[in-house]
């Protein structure tokens, strides 16, 4: 597999770059149209499937820019309300066979913001329904899945797997959403994330303590918020933040009221952890977190990870950086002891812990198709100490939104449009 620091590859890398933190800032303040090369609109098509904000997106981009990449986000508008529609259903059957069963689940993350209107039908996609469910319940809660069609698929340490019953278990499709991608559901008895080994576990915030049989909502906006940081800081930690959780922190994020802002303080719903997405979501959405919150949550963060977060940009914490890092998140060790631990994991890998990475692989379109996987772990090493091989979800990403690309004669840049030359778009091209 050829080396980032290669011209092909460094092109894409910067596109995937420029492009995000463009995304990122029309999220936030919709703007003109975009000056962006054909790569970069292409890559475009890339950033969306990847951060899963094609659906927001499309309204902002109505007239505007190459015919293919409005297709690109209408079709997936598309997809994403047909979808929607599907999940809605079977949060309803997840809900009634729950209650009949006497089982309390609460419906995490996506689900709830639905719940609280804070998005329209299909406008936040959905690949899969998290559930939580106490631990002792958990046995009681088989036979309300498979009463809706799901049958267990595998375990890992975060959560079991469930999908439908005699249909596809691996998505087919690799870019964006798809209505023939199937919606699995996951089954929570914790809410944690290791950061970056040691894990912030806040299943007692999320889990009312009065849960009625069926789907429950989250406590308060505190707790919801809570988890929306702790599962985006997971993510920054392994450098696979999407734009769309950031969205969601800003929407929930206007909705609270200084009560609620003092309640996720107190309680331990916002933690030492928690200023790196809040920062970051500050960064984008200008105003929608407390500049006292802000002030609060920077007194609790250890000084290297605060470092960190103050310079951090979407594109080096998330899917859209190409390059794998040889100990990715280890600004979020708090002691030297932690940041040992972090790296022993990285470099002597549980059993456990490579049987997810293989578990994992075979869950991405195409993965087959990049010899990545298919090395062993010491080659792996060797790569990630003496260069940046690009990620595999990403870069199969990237070639399906290339796919049949000429720019040998779009020469179609703006003042705006990315650094890297016209000779490394053609080389991007024939490499990929």
């Amino acid at each position: 597999m050829s080396e980032i620091a290669s011209a092909e590859l460094a092109a894409v890398a910067a596109a995937l770059r420029d492009v995000t933190e463009d995304v990122g800032r029309r999220l936030a303040e919709p703007g003109n149209e975009p000056r962006w090369s054909e790569l970069e609109w292409r890559i475009a098509e890339a950033v969306c499937g990847l951060h899963g904000v094609a659906a927001l997106l499309q309204e902002g981009f109505r007239g505007r820019g190459p015919a293919r990449f409005r297709d690109f986000l209408e079709a997936q508008s598309g997809h994403a309300l047909a979808r929607h529609a599907r999940i809605a259903a079977l949060l309803g059957a997840l809900d009634r066979e729950a209650c009949a069963a006497g089982v309390p689940l609460v419906a995490l993350k996506g689900a709830a913001l639905y719940a609280r209107g804070l998005y329209g039908p299909g406008l936040r996609p959905m690949g899969d329904i998290d559930l939580l469910v106490r631990e002792s319940q958990r046995p009681a809660l088989e036979p309300v899945l498979a009463a809706c069609g799901y049958e267990a698929a595998y375990s890992s340490r975060r959560h079991d797997v469930f999908h439908p019953l005699g249909g596809p278990q691996t998505c087919t499709h690799r870019l964006g959403e798809h209505i023939d991608n199937p919606i699995k559901i996951e089954i929570h008895t914790r809410i944690s994330e290791p950061l970056p080994v040691t894990k912030v576990d806040i299943t007692a915030l999320v889990m009312p303590v009065d849960a009625q049989p069926g789907i429950n909502g989250y406590p308060s906006g505190a707790a919801l918020l809570g988890h929306l940081a702790l599962h985006a800081a997971g993510n920054m930690r392994a450098r696979a933040l999407r734009l769309v959780q950031l969205h969601d922190i800003a929407l929930l994020a206007r909705t609270l009221t200084p009560a609620a802002w003092i309640e996720a303080l107190g309680n331990g719903s916002l933690g030492w952890w928690a200023l790196p997405p809040l920062r970051l979501t500050a960064r984008y959405y200008r105003g929608v977190i407390p500049e006292s919150i802000e002030a609060r949550l920077a007194g609790l963060c250890p000084p290297l990870l605060r470092a960190h977060s103050a310079r951090a940009r979407v594109c080096d914490v998330s899917w859209s950086r190409l390059g794998i890092q040889a100990f990715p998140g280890i600004e979020w060790s708090r002691t030297p002891a932690e940041a040992c631990r972090h790296m022993l994991a990285r470099m002597v890998p549980s059993r456990v812990a490579l049987r997810e990475l293989e578990r994992g692989a075979a869950q991405i379109p195409a993965a087959g198709e990049v010899p990545w996987y298919g090395l062993s772990h010491v080659s792996r090493i060797v790569r990630w100490i003496f260069g940046r091989p690009p990620r595999v979800q990403t870069l199969l990403s990237v070639r399906a939104a290339l796919e049949g690309l000429n720019v040998l004669h779009a020469r179609n840049f703006g003042a705006n449009a990315s650094s890297h030359s016209q000779r490394d778009d053609d080389k991007c091209v024939q490499r990929f």
